[in-house]
Parts: structure tokens; sequence; C-alpha cells
């Protein structure tokens, strides 16, 4: 195929830690032929009896694993998981991201089968020690994550900071049928405390007029609808 190009194998150099021989390698389904596994802390590589190979970096490798289920593959091996594309030739890649609108991570399956399967064991040790020596910067990120979590009863309760601003009925929108009831409570409490307010500030309401009849003389007119219409209070 293709990609298949000739370069040296990893040496101690390059810490090697598993040098697999008689291993076949199938991509995608396809026979590479039988060659030597190198696993090695720079890279993974295979190459076969004519010096023909490719080699794997480990961000790349996205999950490598022992397959032993039979019914997947008839031959016990171990599994790696890529994510890159090979065995196409740059002009049919080209050609199919201008064809594409979205961007869509492509992946590769390899399959290393050895001749001595004993050996899968000591094959994935080695690709877990070096694997963790390259790990992904993305997860470190999430690691080093320091926030506060998010409180989803808080911000229904406006108790939290809101990263997205809304407009009032946009908002409302927004509210769960449990929200809006805690917005209804919450306004009808907000309307009884600026109603007391009113109370004590001097403002005349029902309430306090009713009070200060009961203390004072009130001269009082029928109205044409028979009811009485408080009058003005010489203070």
């Amino acid at each position: 195929m293709s990609f298949l190009k000739s370069f040296p194998p990893p040496g101690s150099a390059e810490g090697l830690r598993q040098q697999q021989p008689e291993t076949e390698a199938v991509l995608n389904g396809k026979g590479l032929g039988t060659g030597t596994l190198y696993i090695a802390e720079s890279r993974l590589s295979w190459l076969d009896g004519s010096g023909l190979g490719f080699s794997l970096e480990y961000p790349t490798i996205s999950l490598h694993a022992v397959s032993r289920d039979l019914n997947a593959y008839p031959r016990e091996h171990l599994y790696v998981m890529v994510n890159a594309k090979f065995g196409e030739s740059k002009e049919s890649v080209a050609e199919e991201e201008e064809d594409s609108d979205d961007e869509v991570e492509p992946i590769a399956e390899f399959r290393f089968v050895p001749s001595d399967k004993s050996a899968l064991e000591a094959m994935f040790t080695a690709m877990c020690e070096c694997q963790a020596l390259h790990p992904d910067p993305e997860d470190e990120d999430s690691d080093d994550y320091d926030g506060e979590e998010y409180d989803v009863e808080a911000h229904e309760q406006g108790q939290g900071d809101i990263p997205t601003f809304y407009t009032y009925e946009e908002g409302l929108s927004h509210l769960t049928a449990e929200g809006q009831a805690t917005l209804e409570r919450l306004e009808g409490m907000l309307s009884q405390s600026v109603s007391s307010q009113y109370n004590m500030a001097g403002v005349r309401t029902e309430d306090s007029i009713r009070d200060y009849e009961d203390g004072m003389e009130v001269d009082t007119t029928p109205t044409v609808a028979g009811q009485f219409e408080d009058a003005d209070v010489d203070h």
C-alpha cells in the first residue's frame, strides 16, 4: 500500500520495550503481511520481511486491547484503534475532504496477530507502559480544572452566576415547570414585602386607613352607589 515505507526499526535509543517477530498486520480487514512488531517508547512500528512498514504515534492511538473474541476475528490479537487515515493516496484524501462539508475524525483499525498468542499479554503491557508516557493534553486540562460545580437549583432560583443573559420573556421560556412555580412563589413573596414596606412608610392602603379610622373620627358621605368614600383627613 502507498503508506508503507522503508525505515530503520526502533532500537534501545528509542526505548524499545517489546519486539515480536512473526506478527501479521491487518488494516481495516485487509492483511498487510507478516513481519515484526516493535513496541517502543517513541512509537509503535511494524516492518515486513522486505523492510517496508509503518509507524504509529501514540497520541493518535485512541484504544488498544487484547481481543480473544473469535467471533469478531478468527485469531487472538492485539487490537489498536488510530485516529488517522491509512491506505489512501493523497489525491483521494484531498478529493474526499473537498466533497465533505462536515469534519469527521478519521478512524483506522489495526490488528496485530502474533504466531505465538502467549505473547499477547507482554505486548499489551508494553503498549500500556508506552502509552502512559504520552498523555492526552485534553485529559490533563480536565484534571487541572478547579472551578465550582454548577448548581442547577441555585441557578433556577436566581442565586447563582448566570453565564447567559436573556430578556424576561426568553428567560421564562427556558424555565422548567418547577422553575416557573418557584418564580411565581418568589414574585408573590416580593409583592407582599413591598406592600408591607409601603404601609410602614405611611402610604395609605386599605389596612392603614382602617386602622386610622379606629382612632379618629372621619367625615364620610354616601356615594351614588350606596358605598362610602373616604374623605380627606385634616392632620
